[in-house]
């Protein structure tokens, strides 16, 4: 043997670490068999502290793909809002684990309709957004909601956390031992927890938190602030701003800036009044970026004896309710809060509009939509806006043909005819059609295409889908005039887009000719931009129409049909020559440039006397009480 004096240390030395192992070992014992014991209620008390913020890592996943971009306290804010719900179920329910499984489906679920929210009108769900569920749901069919990476890699952690529960049922509380394993005092504790959640989880002080709302980016907001705390913050702006002043004396002043001259038109006999709100018609030629192989606007600019301009919407990719209200009403969205929907939340009652005053004018005055009665609850609306009737998809009296699952505007421009051809023959008509053919998603399969990009053909279907329709849109209406150009009465027709198409973001960066995140204020209103046009079978002003925004189109078309406007209508008019365009996105002077809400500029006291006179008109007494008559409640309908 080589060495056995060393070798012999060596054995003594591994000896003596050997009991020394063993000692140390046994008197760990004790601490081991203790932990064996309550491994259970440690396994539970981790599942309870740690789902808040697993579930709110995995909503946060599922929505944007990358969680990080959330910052630590807000991050925390979100955990407790989760908490609310969580540890009010293990209080009631005393299973942790299945509701953590619960907790994690329901988070998993919230970002992805958000996700795909967000993929399809631009913006996250808003507290206002509950209002319109039945609305939501009656184009839901047309878009396309196949999952992503995340929502996959989601879904196999989700199965596999339920087999999990399922395997080891001893997480939760089995019947025969609930007391002993879910005593009383942890269910206090979890009742406790929830209140201090809901507590912490207020609006104001989910602000401490560092949580914050963007009503320009709300798809930003959510990602950095987190989709349940910012969505509880949104809720501070369900209530409409109060001016400082409404007294009758103010509202006089306001008032007494008004300076018009006379309308643009004088005729012998009221004309009739067709109004379209085209659905997403927008002009992406203008910005002379894009190679179509064939236009789908100049149709409308070579029109005879029609005027051709843009105006400025306040929403983007969705929100049409919002668009019709504006130029119904000449209110704007810039006054009332970020997403709201106005025939839900404030059309509660008989309101001044376009349709109301001509009614006192004695116009009969009807509404068309082909598509659900009750979307944006305009069966409600409608009748408090003075419409004498309303007609929906099911009312409709021409044979309808779709356009990738809506109601073409070939059937819809039949129907303006109808409406037209069996008219109140003792009254002038006023008839409010809102179309629905270019309606998104613009995903159809096999749809064919005839409007391409030439140098880029395929690269953006959804888009090229959207122009085809538009495409569409563009010939009915020259035949929509061809047949009314034939008519004795003189009738007016003006068509408008509600806002622009939620397509391909690349394609929208190659038309403005910049990137989203690189515009200045004024490409930054270019999102907003529709085009309209104001046509007549009589002699309309050579004057070119100016660019505005929808609230003031309401008292442009009155000027043109030679109908003097209300009060209320002279002072848009008024406001529109300092003013020229006022929406929630910013508004713009007469050359052109834009601002934000945030800014103080020369224009500010404008805007604040236009605030004023809306939320009188809107919400107020008596003021402008005695222009309105009392709209019928119900609609007339076959």
């Amino acid at each position: 043997m080589i060495f056995p004096q060393n070798s012999f240390k060596i054995s003594q030395y591994v000896q003596f670490v050997k009991m020394n192992i063993e000692r140390g070992m046994n008197s760990l014992l004790p601490y081991i068999e203790k932990i064996k014991k309550n491994r259970l209620r440690i396994g539970r008390l981790f599942l309870m502290i740690a789902t808040p913020f697993t579930a709110v890592f995995l909503m946060q996943y599922v929505y944007c793909g990358d969680p990080w971009q959330i910052s630590a306290p807000a991050f925390l804010a979100n955990a407790i809002c989760v908490g609310v719900l969580y540890y009010l179920i293990c209080a009631l329910l005393r299973k942790p684990a299945a509701g953590s499984f619960l907790i994690h489906t329901a988070c998993a679920l919230l970002g992805a309709i958000n996700y795909f929210v967000t993929v399809f009108r631009g913006t996250p769900v808003l507290p206002w957004d509950l209002t319109a569920l039945n609305t939501a749901l009656a184009v839901s069919s047309t878009y396309d909601f196949t999952p992503n990476g995340p929502m996959i890699v989601t879904a196999v952690l989700l199965t596999g956390f339920l087999l999990a529960v399922l395997r080891f049922r001893k997480l939760d509380v089995l019947p025969r031992s609930l007391s002993a394993r879910f005593p009383l005092p942890v269910r206090l504790i979890c009742l406790a927890l929830t209140l201090l959640c809901a507590f912490l989880a207020s609006p104001q002080n989910l602000a401490r938190f560092n949580v914050r709302t963007d009503v320009w980016d709300q798809s930003g907001a959510y990602q950095k602030s987190g989709i349940l705390a910012t969505f509880l913050r949104n809720t501070e702006f369900m209530n409409v701003e109060v001016p400082a002043d409404t007294s009758a004396e103010k509202l006089d002043q306001i008032l007494s800036t008004v300076s018009l001259e006379g309308a643009s038109v004088t005729l012998d006999q009221k004309p009739h009044i067709i109004a379209i709100m085209n659905e997403s018609w927008a002009d992406f030629e203008e910005f002379g970026q894009l190679q179509l192989s064939e236009s789908v606007i100049d149709g409308f600019s070579s029109l005879e004896n029609a005027r051709f301009s843009h105006a400025y919407a306040s929403v983007f990719g969705a929100g049409t309710s919002a668009s019709e209200f504006e130029f119904l009403t000449g209110n704007s969205m810039a006054f009332l809060p970020s997403g709201s929907i106005p025939y839900q939340q404030y059309i509660l009652k008989d309101s001044f509009s376009l349709a109301s005053q001509l009614k006192q004018l004695g116009y009969q005055t009807a509404a068309f939509h082909p598509g659900e009665r009750s979307s944006w609850q305009r069966d409600q609306a409608y009748p408090r806006l003075g419409f004498d009737s309303f007609k929906s998809v099911k009312e409709l009296d021409v044979p309808l043909t779709l356009e990738h699952g809506y109601v073409s505007d070939e059937s819809d421009f039949n129907q303006i005819i109808w409406e037209y051809e069996h008219r109140d023959p003792n009254k002038p008509l006023f008839l409010f059609n809102v179309t629905i053919q270019n309606h998104g998603a613009y995903t159809v399969k096999d749809y064919p295409a005839q409007i391409v990009l030439t140098d880029q053909p395929g690269a953006y279907p959804m888009a090229e889908q959207y122009l085809t329709l538009i495409h569409k849109t563009e010939a009915q209406f020259l035949q929509l005039t061809e047949y009314f150009s034939q008519q004795d009465e003189p009738v007016l027709i003006l068509m408008f887009g509600d806002h622009q198409p939620s397509v391909e973001q690349a394609f929208l960066d190659q038309a403005y000719g910049v990137e989203e995140g690189a515009m200045s204020m004024e490409e930054y209103m270019n999102k907003f931009r529709v085009p309209f046009v104001l046509w007549a079978n009589y002699p309309l002003p050579e004057a070119p129409l100016p660019e505005t925004s929808l609230n003031f189109l309401s008292a442009l078309l009155l000027d043109y049909a030679g109908v003097e406007s209300d009060a209320y209508g002279q002072y848009l008019q008024t406001l529109r020559t300092s003013l020229p365009v006022v929406t929630f996105a910013g508004y713009m002077d007469t050359q052109g440039n834009a601002y934000s809400h945030w800014e103080s500029t020369d224009f500010t006291p404008l805007i604040k006397d236009y605030q004023t006179l809306q939320y009188e008109r809107l919400f107020g007494g008596s003021y402008f009480k005695d222009q309105i008559q009392g709209n019928s409640e119900t609609l007339s309908q076959p």
